[in-house]
């Protein structure tokens, strides 16, 4: 997964965006979109444990 954060030229509301693969993000402040990116990239990395019906 690639994750980008950029500043966005022009734009009134929305001045940085956070773009994942294909889909984009826009955030109102570079702080809100890189606390996105930080929570984002914590819960990718947390442990995931699969249901036992699954994994066996």
């Amino acid at each position: 997964m690639k994750i980008l954060i950029k500043a966005l030229a022009r734009s009134r509301d929305c001045k940085w965006q956070v773009q994942i693969d294909q889909q984009a993000v826009n955030f109102r402040s570079e702080a809100e979109a890189r606390a996105f990116v930080d929570k984002l990239q914590s819960r990718l990395h947390a442990p995931h444990r699969l249901p036992e019906r699954l994994a066996g």
